[in-house]
């Protein structure tokens, strides 16, 4: 049901089929790691159910978001000169257009994006969509709004996402949010909060849900897959303190891929990202137990040496 319209070269801009019942217009772009697209689905989902239908004409549209990335500074240059974009369009063509940055660049500048830039009504961090019905009606009133927050809890389990850019074939299926590693390079740590896992069981219904609408394969996605020891206890940090039965009901990663793989056997499952500092023998023997599972393990090799 759902398709790409239009894919530019600085971002993705799509759009759904139209519910009749929805007064106003939405125009997403999604920058960066897939985690941000896969955000934007539930943003569009939480969003369709306030009335919003998504268009592929920004000049049209009252709401237009922009899906953020703050790995380097090129990926915040380019959102930048999107908002001047968005600007001109502001000031020549459609005057009641309303602007929100969300994700990892909206989190790390928070509000001195309103104070910079004159043309952004609305800030909203990774762990904050499901207030966007409240943030929305603020600047409908006339007023800035802001919700950076970061969650503990926060997976987004209980929403279904809309499949914006979906070919009716793969889909990403978001298992873990956040990360504890603190590299020195890297920015999400502070972005998108600490490392916490999404429930099994939730991840399984949203599998179901795929097979069940065609999909072929799914990329179970988080920032640090294999590093979890109990999907669905919670923060990562707290395993340690955790009771005997919660580590009794709780799954690791490689428990998790047998799930999935199990549930059906003919859906192809890709997982990312991992870190080679936390992936198991018994990841590698779920992979090795299971056809479905493809032999693909995706690592984000980074590294200042020329040798290395």
């Amino acid at each position: 049901m759902e398709k790409i319209i239009e894919e530019e070269k600085q971002g993705t801009a799509v759009v759904l089929e139209h519910n009749a019942t929805n007064t106003r217009k939405l125009y997403i772009e999604s920058y960066g790691c897939q985690m941000n697209f896969s955000d934007s689905e539930i943003v569009a989902s939480i969003l369709a159910k306030e009335g919003f239908n998504t268009t592929n004409n920004m000049e049209e549209a009252d709401l237009v978001l922009v899906n953020t990335c703050s790995i380097r500074d090129k990926a915040e240059q380019t959102v930048r000169k999107r908002l001047e974009k968005y600007n001109r369009v502001k000031e020549r063509k459609n005057p009641n257009m309303k602007v929100g940055v969300l994700g990892c660049m909206a989190e790390r500048l928070k509000s001195k994006f309103l104070e910079e830039e004159k043309i952004v009504d609305m800030v909203v961090g990774p762990d904050a969509y499901k207030d966007l019905p409240n943030l929305v009606a603020e600047i409908d009133e006339g007023r800035d709004a802001v919700n950076v927050l970061l969650s503990k809890e926060e997976t987004y389990g209980d929403i279904a996402p809309v499949r914006l850019n979906s070919n009716g074939v793969t889909a990403f299926v978001s298992i873990t949010r956040g990360c504890d590693n603190m590299c020195t390079f890297c920015v999400v740590p502070f972005t998108r909060g600490r490392e916490r896992s999404r429930d099994p069981h939730s991840i399984l219904e949203e599998v179901n849900d795929l097979w069940n609408k065609g999909f072929k394969e799914i990329t179970l996605l988080g920032q640090n897959v294999d590093s979890f020891l109990w999907y669905g206890g919670g923060l990562k940090k707290d395993f340690k303190k955790a009771s005997k039965m919660a580590k009794a009901t709780a799954v690791d990663f490689a428990q998790l891929l047998h799930k999935v793989a199990n549930a059906h056997p003919d859906l192809r499952i890709r997982f990312s990202t991992s870190n080679p500092q936390d992936i198991s023998d018994d990841v590698l023997h779920a992979i090795a137990a299971h056809r479905n599972i493809c032999n693909y393990i995706h690592l984000p090799v980074q590294s200042g040496s020329n040798r290395i």
